[in-house]
């Protein structure tokens, strides 16, 4: 079965130069530049090496959207978008020039300024290793620090709230390892509660990496670090990503992070800037 055609603006901008310049062959990506490929442009938009048709009022559509990215089926497209029916929020996957991120109510789930949405794992996942045995994601989203940690860990277990954002991450071409990975179990409910049913000391590490206080404020709460305390085992580190420390915001986060990490039982926490989190031994 051939892959989804999925296109954004950084894709669809180049097609529209090359066609205006009157190239008839191009080397482009539909897949959110996972991958690349050989097309032919024809008067009726880009033709696969499979034969599929990107129409051109797709391209066009996606050439002027700067936040979306466009499903391409048969002659139809569409915005990948929807609205929360678990949370009440609109969830847009957002285009970047790699690995999309995914919005949440306007608000994005990776960096994207002065980093992007893959190198923001790869950071958080360097803060922590080495990774080894069973590790804990706390906020699935697009499975990216699950997908990264698997690579590293025996057995990732990640959680999600909200089925919606599971169904975006299945149009994602950069999340297909989150649902094809043998060693990622994905679970869906609130890790508030979730956590509650692990036994005592049965992860070696913890990547806690939520939404934003003012959208998950139980997750920085002293009683769940108290929760990942236990289930956390002894020299196992947690890794809490909290903002842009620089932030006058983050910085008020990050200081009450530290301490109810610390009254929570947790010891040596220390500051991971480059990371935007800290990390926090057992």
């Amino acid at each position: 079965m051939s892959s989804r055609i999925i296109i954004s603006h950084f894709q669809a901008e180049a097609l529209v130069r090359a066609r205006r310049l009157g190239e008839t062959q191009v080397r482009t990506s539909v897949d959110l530049n996972l991958t690349m490929t050989l097309g032919q442009l024809t008067g009726e938009g880009l033709v696969l090496p499979d034969e599929r048709i990107v129409p051109w009022a797709a391209v066009e559509a996606a050439a002027v959207n700067k936040t979306g990215c466009f499903l391409v089926e048969s002659d139809a497209f569409e915005k990948i978008q929807t609205f929360s029916e678990d949370t009440g929020r609109a969830i847009t996957l957002y285009p970047t020039p790699g690995a999309p991120t995914i919005l949440i109510s306007g608000t994005p789930m990776h960096r994207i300024k002065g980093s992007n949405p893959y190198q923001d794992t790869l950071t958080k996942i360097r803060a922590i290793t080495p990774l080894s045995g069973r590790v804990l994601d706390t906020a699935t989203g697009l499975g990216y620090t699950a997908c990264q940690a698997s690579r590293l860990a025996r057995r990732v277990i990640t959680i999600e709230l909200d089925l919606a954002v599971i169904e975006i991450s299945r149009l994602n071409p950069w999340s297909k390892e989150l649902f094809e990975s043998e060693k990622i179990e994905r679970l869906l409910g609130d890790t508030y509660d979730l956590v509650n049913g692990f036994r005592d000391e049965c992860f070696d590490a913890i990547i806690h990496d939520p939404p934003m206080f003012s959208l998950a404020g139980d997750l920085y709460s002293g009683e769940f670090y108290g929760r990942l305390h236990r289930v956390l085992s002894r020299g196992g580190k947690l890794f809490h990503y909290v903002g842009d420390p620089a932030s006058k915001s983050s910085g008020s986060v990050t200081r009450s992070v530290v301490k109810r990490l610390k009254e929570a039982g947790f010891r040596d926490v220390t500051l991971r800037p480059e990371a935007f989190g800290v990390v926090a031994v057992r």
